[in-house]
Order: structure tokens, then sequence, then C-alpha cells
């Protein structure tokens, strides 16, 4: 039976180095339909309690929340920006926390990182990797890729021996 994978970047970067790994982390899924969302189609308001209040939660968190709804594996990866989540996906993150606070909805999640630098997004996805379990996300995995312009090639994916099998065998170890 084939599983839905919702995959996205958590960057609002036309060009997101996190997306291109997302992608390609969720194609090394068999049996598995990918849907790839891109934070540019749910920009909202940045969240605030008085616009909560005065025109109440934004078609677009909901539809966002929908989506993560459908899977039965989300696979993203974290933009990192200045140690911490990109500015588009925290305000997505707050919007959609209002409609339910585990908005990850218990779904398998796995979670990545990139930059290019050498440590790889790693501060980001450390405060994801203690923050989303509180989000209702069911983490399964997760994986930095360090120097991505040296380590990631669009026509081939990642390039380095050992890092592409370091992420093969998480991939490998989740259930779908």
């Amino acid at each position: 039976m084939t599983k839905k994978i919702i995959a996205f970047g958590a960057s609002s970067s036309t060009n997101s180095i996190n997306k291109q790994l997302a992608v390609y982390a969720a194609s090394l899924f068999e049996n598995a339909d990918v849907e790839v969302l891109d934070l540019n189609d749910y920009e909202m308001p940045i969240f605030s309690l008085d616009k909560e209040l005065k025109n109440g939660i934004p078609e677009l968190a909901q539809n966002f929340y929908n989506k993560l709804g459908t899977a039965d594996l989300i696979v993203l990866s974290l933009a990192e920006h200045n140690g911490a989540y990109s500015t588009a996906f925290k305000n997505i993150f707050d919007w959609t926390s209002r409609i339910n606070a585990k908005f990850f909805q218990e779904k398998q999640t796995l979670i990545l990182s990139t930059s290019p630098g050498p440590r790889g997004g790693l501060t980001v996805l450390e405060i994801a990797k203690n923050r989303f379990p509180f989000q209702g996300a069911v983490i399964k995995g997760s994986f930095s890729l360090p120097s991505f312009n040296d380590n990631f090639k669009s026509d081939e994916g990642i390039t380095n021996e050992k890092l592409k099998s370091d992420l093969l065998e998480i991939t490998q170890s989740i259930e779908l």
C-alpha cells in the first residue's frame, strides 16, 4: 500500500538547500507518494494574539495543518537563521500551534538540517529534536548534512558516500 510523505524545507528561499535535502531524503523511501510543500504558499501576517483575536486564525494555517494531517511521514529540513528556525517557519509554527498545540498530529517525522557551513545547521536541529515532540512529532530520525555545497549536487543528491550511507540507514529504519 502506498504511503504519503509530506516534505518541505523550513525556509522561504526560492532556492532553499533545505528544501532540496528534504525532497532528496523523501525520494529514498519506496512505495510512497511525496507531496512537497513550499512555505511561500503559506505566508501569513506575523503571529500575535491581538491579530488572532481580531481576525481569527488564517485559513493558510488551517491549510498547512490539514496537509500535515494527510501524511504518514513528515520529512522536513530546517534552515538555521542565527542559530534558530527561519522566521517563515516559526510564523507558520506559531499560527498552526493555535489550531492544535500538537500540530504535528503524532505523525512520524524525519528532521534534517543543512547549511553551507561545516556544522550543517546542528544548532537548529537540536532545538527541533527537543521541541517537536511537545508539538506532537514522533521523531523517527534526524540527520545533518554539513557543507551543503561540497556534499550535495542537485542531479545526484548527497555525493559524500559516508553521509549518503548515514542518511540511507536512517530512512531504511523508518517503517511506513
